[in-house]
């Protein structure tokens, strides 16, 4: 494994190697355009000996003593200037030829008070030529600075150049890609992608960051892989779970609509099967105290023929799970309150267990059906207590109306006999009369228990089935009859509708036949303690005080109707003229809501 190099030293390296090049290149260039400043002023100071040289030979002429030895001490001064102390430190040739032309000078300057103006003039010329030459020299020495702080710049140039091209490519390299594929790579993530990795070819803080980035690409892509398959998992539970809760609606509202029969069995059984993906199941059905089942059913094309056993109580008595070789074999009782109604049979191969959520939904369809065949028992049984009822309200009623007229008839018959045997005619005529009138009044009682058997509430409500008598009682007499019924905001059971129904329509009828009257009032309403309140009430001669005489199994029946509503009848005659029945009872849900 490589070692770990920081990116941050390194770049501060390559700065601290820019830096120390320039402050190097212009120390140099310092340098070396200092001494090239001493040159030039050393050769203003040779210039300057050359020109006080030959004033002093110019002076030598004039024979000033005070002046000539001015100018010699002038030219003495020049010759000690500093300037000329550095160049002689820095070059040994010009120093050679400083102090040859010095040496010259001193040697000229002892003999400067000869008037051998001859010899004068040549060690004058002889001196400004030793001058020129330390001149040149220094002039060459100059020139040679110069080219080497060219040089140097050149060189510091090239250096900077070189340096400059070897960061750039190194910044390139290291930093600028490994930057841009961090990037990409980051872009991708935030993208979703998370397969994409960077490659790791340096040890340094990028290296760092994209080992850094690539495991945390891996951690989310595993998370997210995780996650969706989480998701993936709750999705197709939600959907199981509705297909289940749409299975389970689809059959409570088949069985709660109507009664089920073989049909809607079948095609539970079929659907059941598309949905667990099992085709072995069998739905047997036994009678209360059955012990083979008088339906069995299983899905549409099933292979196996259903089961056959002798033993099915046992099958009924046992619930769970049972082996038999190679097969599992689930039993979900159908029962409810103690009562079986049959068995729900599910197959698989051993190594093929029922899961859960398929227990579950089998024990609960189990319970679904246990639940239809109870309500189905239970309607039976109010359909049979209904007619049962309705056949003892009938009987009743044949017993107070026709069975009485026809005793009645058979007691004149009896009288008439005996009248016959005695030829007594008064008394045949007269038990003819009771005959005649007999016999209309037991075909007309006839005819208003088979309206009465007739009548019915249907789907419309009981305001509609007044509605349809009060219409009716007005076509069979010309009595005006008004109908105010302010029941609508009070719940009533069928058995309360047909049995006020009944009571109105037999009072009503009974004004329609004896009042002689010409207004008839019919109003339910409902009182304060939210009881109902019927009264009928006509205008007409009023109720005889012996109104047993009268049509009396009529009134026997509104009074036998009243308690079975729980209330009792009133019949009087009005004060106005007329009678009124009147008829007041609380309904079942109120007697329900005082019992809790």
């Amino acid at each position: 494994m490589r070692p770990f190099s920081s990116i941050v030293t390194r770049i501060n390296i390559a700065l601290a190697c820019i830096v120390t090049l320039a402050i190097g290149t212009m120390l140099v260039s310092y340098w070396l355009s200092d001494k090239a400043d001493s040159h030039a002023q050393a050769i203003n100071k040779a210039g300057a000996l050359r020109m006080q040289t030959y004033r002093l030979g110019w002076l030598s002429l004039q024979n000033d003593e005070a002046i000539r030895s001015q100018a010699i001490a002038q030219l003495n001064q020049s010759w000690q200037h500093p300037v000329f102390t550095r160049v002689k430190n820095d070059n040994f040739e010009i120093a050679q030829l400083f102090n040859l032309a010095q040496s010259n000078w001193q040697t000229i300057q002892s003999s400067l008070k000869n008037d051998d103006y001859q010899w004068m003039d040549n060690a004058l010329k002889h001196q400004v030529a030793l001058i020129d030459e330390m001149v040149r020299a220094i002039q060459g020495d100059a020139e040679k600075r110069a080219r080497a702080l060219r040089l140097v710049q050149v060189i510091a140039l090239f250096f900077t150049v070189m340096l400059s091209l070897t960061i750039k490519h190194w910044l390139k390299v290291k930093i600028e890609l490994p930057l841009d594929e961090l990037t990409r790579t980051a872009r991708q993530i935030g993208q979703g992608d998370f397969t994409c990795r960077v490659e790791v070819h340096q040890q340094d803080e990028l290296g760092a960051l994209a080992q850094s980035i690539n495991k945390m690409s891996n951690a989310i892509g595993y998370m997210y892989g995780d996650l969706e398959k989480r998701v993936d998992e709750k999705t197709k539970d939600l959907q199981q779970r509705n297909t289940l809760l749409k299975f389970l609606y689809k059959t409570a509202k088949k069985t709660a609509e109507h009664g089920p029969e073989y049909d809607d069995f079948s095609a539970i059984i079929n659907e059941l099967k598309t949905i667990i993906l099992i085709d072995d199941i069998e739905l047997c059905l036994f009678t209360e105290k059955g012990e083979i089942p008088y339906l069995q059913l299983q899905p549409t094309h099933h292979k196996n023929e259903p089961c056959h056993e002798n033993d099915c109580v046992s099958c009924l008595s046992r619930e769970g799970v049972i082996q038999q070789d190679n097969i599992l074999i689930y039993n979900f009782s159908v029962s409810r309150n103690k009562t079986n109604y049959g068995v729900l049979i599910v197959r698989t191969p051993a190594n093929a267990q029922l899961e859960q959520w398929q227990r579950q939904l089998l024990n609960t369809l189990s319970d679904q059906l246990a639940i239809a065949l109870s309500l189905k028992t239970e309607e039976e049984q109010v359909r049979r207590l209904a007619l049962m009822q309705e056949r003892t309200v009938i009987a009743r009623e044949l017993h107070d109306s026709l069975a009485q007229a026809l005793s009645y008839l058979k007691i004149q018959v009896t009288r008439l006999n005996y009248a016959i045997k005695k030829e007594d005619k008064n008394t045949i005529n007269d038990v003819s009369a009771e005959l005649e009138h007999g016999l209309k009044s037991a075909y007309r009682q006839l005819r208003e228990l088979l309206t009465t058997f007739r009548l019915k509430v249907d789907g419309s409500g009981l305001l509609n089935a007044l509605q349809v008598t009060v219409q009716q009682l007005m076509k069979q007499s010309n009595l005006t009859i008004t109908l105010d019924y302010q029941l609508n905001n009070i719940p009533l059971t069928p058995n309360e509708e047909i049995h006020l129904l009944q009571i109105i329509r037999e009072a009503s009828q009974n004004a329609v036949h004896h009042s002689k009257g010409t207004q008839l009032t019919i109003s339910v309403q409902q009182q304060a303690d939210k009881s109902v309140f019927l009264s009928i009430e006509d205008n007409g001669i009023g109720i005889p005080v012996s109104s047993e005489k009268l049509n009396h199994y009529g009134l026997a029946i509104m009074k036998e109707r009243s308690r079975h509503l729980g209330g009792d009848i009133t019949v009087e005659r009005r004060a106005q003229g007329g009678t009124g029945i009147y008829f007041t009872f609380k309904p079942d849900y109120l007697q329900e809501k005082q019992t809790a």
